[in-house]
């Protein structure tokens, strides 16, 4: 068993109730968690592992509540294209998954996260080929090599081109095929204990491309089931317009009827609420998942950040997939949402360190675990960031946290999930990523000649 680690002499954002910032702190690992916050001389073991943190700021790690990561081998596709289109361009192209492409989708996508200060990432998959294989196995399996904190979701379609919806014949399921295999997942890999690796959620893609009834049943399932309920709404006027043609409502109007409000849902996105709307979520304890990169590379428009925050709904931070972020840095979230939220509501809307809380215990609070990580405090488990700002690009920024947030990126000088180190001075530990780039590559080429 490995010594425990101190991590000493850094700048420490803990992010806790009283949001503490300690200048010179120090944290102690033992294991997989947090046991001492500026620990007395004596309460240091003598055989520990030391890690400076002079010139460097340690938070919690990032948590990203957003995410498609088989999108990461058709990056740069469809690039000035508006959502609609990139949907229909790009559809025939995800057709061609198979459990070899997502696996290496998921490594480079993780990988890039990891390097980024993310320690727990969802994913959102709902891409299922009929001969694909088995998808969420191998991105569950990646995240399991990488090392990283996975909240993996069991998306689903049942509509097609046929039914008018947007996806080809080739990707979609039916109900009952969706129902039993959401099951499956639940059962194989859901792990309800506290600081679990691995929990699966239930996740029917949008409502232009679902069913009523699959997401009415998909609400009841995962509610007997116990997991979490997540999928992508509000996130442009098409949808808006959509909905009030299908259905004779607004989009939260509509996931509401089939019982999609609760502390136990997030939503990706969530720009278009009224103020009615971001009320009732408030109350519900809905959480949403912000992905301001995402929403500005498309199009769609900038969130109501400070609104829905005043308001009291949990909001998290998400990269999105990797077809609409080819960077996926999850730290680059916090500082587009600082200057979206700004760009928005003015010079105050949004500080560097509620961006910073965003990105940590908003992201645990959306998921429902920030009784277990997102700030650093004594009990949880540790999941941390030593970011190095003893660079040219930050040395003589005043402020830490105005550097980390707003400044260029830092190295990362040490990253822990659930107490292991996987990333060292900017490299990570656990996989090699030469190696990953180059199948990343493969698979991409592969994937784009599937489609002809």
């Amino acid at each position: 068993m490995s010594p425990p680690t101190l991590i000493e002499n850094a700048h420490v954002i803990t992010v806790d109730a009283r949001r503490r910032e300690l200048r010179g702190g120090s944290v102690l690992i033992d294991g997989a968690s947090i046991v001492a916050i500026n620990p007395d001389p004596g309460e240091i073991p003598v055989e520990v592992n030391r890690v400076d943190g002079t010139d460097a700021v340690l938070t919690p790690g990032l948590v990203n509540t957003h995410h498609h990561l088989y999108q990461w081998i058709t990056r740069g596709l469809a690039a000035d294209h508006n959502r609609f289109q990139w949907l229909t361009t790009l559809y025939p192209i995800w057709a061609g998954i198979d459990a070899d492409a997502v696996s290496a989708a998921a490594l480079g996508g993780l990988s890039a996260l990891a390097l980024s200060g993310a320690t727990t990432t969802t994913d959102h998959h709902y891409v299922f080929p009929h001969d694909g294989g088995d998808l969420l196995g191998a991105e569950i399996g990646a995240a399991a090599e990488l090392g990283l904190r996975f909240d993996a979701t069991r998306g689903s379609m049942d509509r097609s081109r046929k039914d008018g919806g947007l996806p080809p014949d080739s990707v979609v399921q039916t109900i009952d095929e969706i129902l039993a295999a959401s099951a499956v997942a639940v059962s194989r890999w859901h792990d309800r204990r506290p600081g679990a690796m691995v929990r699966i959620g239930l996740a029917p893609c949008s409502p232009f491309s679902v069913s009523t009834d699959l997401l009415r049943e998909s609400a009841l399932l995962a509610r007997e089931l116990g997991v979490r309920m997540h999928t992508h709404l509000a996130e442009s006027t098409d949808e808006d317009d959509y909905c009030a043609e299908q259905f004779g409502c607004t989009p939260l109007q509509y996931m509401e009827s089939v019982g999609w409000i609760g502390d136990d849902v997030w939503f990706a996105h969530g720009i278009e609420f009224d103020d009615d709307e971001i009320a009732r979520l408030a109350a519900a304890g809905t959480g949403i998942a912000h992905c301001p990169t995402s929403n500005a590379r498309l199009g769609n428009g900038i969130c109501r950040t400070r609104d829905l925050l005043d308001a009291g709904v949990p909001v998290g931070l998400g990269v999105d997939g990797a077809a609409s972020n080819e960077s996926a840095r999850l730290l680059d979230e916090a500082h587009q949402a600082v200057l979206m939220a700004r760009a928005r509501g003015g010079p105050t809307a949004l500080t560097t360190r509620t961006a910073i809380e965003l990105a940590t215990i908003g992201g645990a609070r959306v998921l429902g675990r920030d009784a277990e990580i997102g700030s650093i405090e004594v009990g949880k488990f540790a999941d941390l960031v030593l970011w190095d700002l003893g660079t040219i690009s930050h040395r003589g920024i005043d402020d830490p946290v105005a550097a980390l947030v707003l400044g260029a990126q830092p190295p990362i000088r040490g990253s822990w999930v659930h107490g292991n180190r996987i990333v060292a001075d900017g490299e990570l530990l656990t996989v090699d990523v030469g190696e990953v780039a180059a199948d990343v590559a493969d698979q991409h080429r592969r994937l784009l000649e599937r489609a002809g």
